[in-house]
């Protein structure tokens, strides 16, 4: 991975275990951002996004890093390879970063900690509302929150309960980042209302949640989307997948959602660790799965005679 010297400003690439320890920033986002490019070329100090570039390293250095990581610069999107690269591994890249920065640039205080009005108006940031920012949430094992004047709000930590009401992510999964007690449904509802500016990111920026890895195909538009999907299917025997909801004529991808926004059913059901009998895991199985209308009515429950759970061959996908 290529990281940022939090003093002089200039880019190393580190392989393995060479790799130093290194703060990572969270962020959207905005006009004229320093990319790779210019810190290469010494000339991004007279664009916009200096100033959080700056405040980033600043705050970093304080904290006793030599190093961070800023996707804007520590990429260079101008390669293909390069970015389909840093897109499968940014989970891990989060993960492993001593902490992460998570940098509100909308939301303003000039003292530390929060009031309640200033709590309310924190979970209204635009940082919540996109896509690539809730694995930069989930993956770190310390998120600290900052305002544009980079003043501290708090942590992830002390700020679960109302990051939990906010985004529906368990307690558990916030604290420890431990996704395996989570089926692909619940996982797919957190990023229901999330947006990404190019429409394949909305699938790509779920890569690491789901521990999927695959090629960019940027013009592929919503196709990336069920390509994921297919993917989730051959890797996990979790056919929770399935529990979406959404108009059948809006719908162009059969049985599988067109997006993560299909799975807002109440959370309480995405929750089959609990609501199902005799399953020591939450993953859903093919046979407890039940189809119904708009109204309630059901209409198809697969039988336990079932064998074959679906899977996908060169002419779609197969149900028996």
């Amino acid at each position: 991975m290529r990281l940022l010297h939090t003093t002089f400003m200039t880019l190393s690439e580190f392989i393995g275990d060479s790799t130093p320890e290194y703060a990572i920033l969270s962020h959207t986002w905005g006009e004229e951002e320093v990319l790779f490019l210019d810190i290469i070329n010494r000339k991004g100090n007279g664009k916009a996004g200096y100033a959080k570039l700056e405040g980033c390293c600043k705050k970093a250095r304080d904290d006793g890093f030599e190093w961070v990581w800023i996707d804007t610069c520590c990429i260079n999107k101008d390669s293909s390879a390069e970015l389909s690269e840093a897109i499968n591994s940014m989970f891990l890249w989060y993960k492993s970063a001593t902490v992460c920065y998570a940098y509100l640039a909308d939301i303003s205080t000039s003292e530390a900690g929060l009031s309640d009005s200033e709590a309310l108006r924190l979970t209204q940031s635009r940082w919540f509302s996109r896509g690539w920012t809730l694995q930069e949430l989930i993956a770190p094992p310390l998120v600290e929150f900052y305002s544009q004047e980079w003043v501290d709000i708090g942590t992830k930590t002390s700020l679960w309960l109302l990051i939990s009401q906010k985004t529906g992510i368990p307690k558990d999964v916030l604290l420890t980042g431990n996704l395996s007690d989570c089926n692909a449904a619940a996982k797919m509802s957190w990023a229901a209302s999330r947006v990404t500016t190019r429409s394949e990111d909305m699938a790509y920026c779920l890569l690491g949640i789901f521990d999927i890895n695959m090629p960019m195909l940027y013009g592929e538009g919503d196709k990336a989307f069920a390509r994921l999907q297919r993917e989730i299917i051959i890797q996990e025997i979790d056919y929770s997948i399935f529990v979406w909801s959404g108009l059948e004529h809006q719908n162009k991808m059969g049985v599988l959602a067109s997006s993560p926004s299909n799975f807002t059913l109440p959370l309480d059901l995405y929750d089959f660790h609990s609501s199902l009998p005799d399953h020591t895991s939450c993953i859903l199985d093919y046979n407890d799965l039940v189809v119904v209308d708009p109204s309630g009515q059901e209409l198809y429950k697969s039988a336990k005679e079932v064998v074959e759970p679906p899977m996908f061959t060169p002419r779609g996908l197969k149900m028996t």
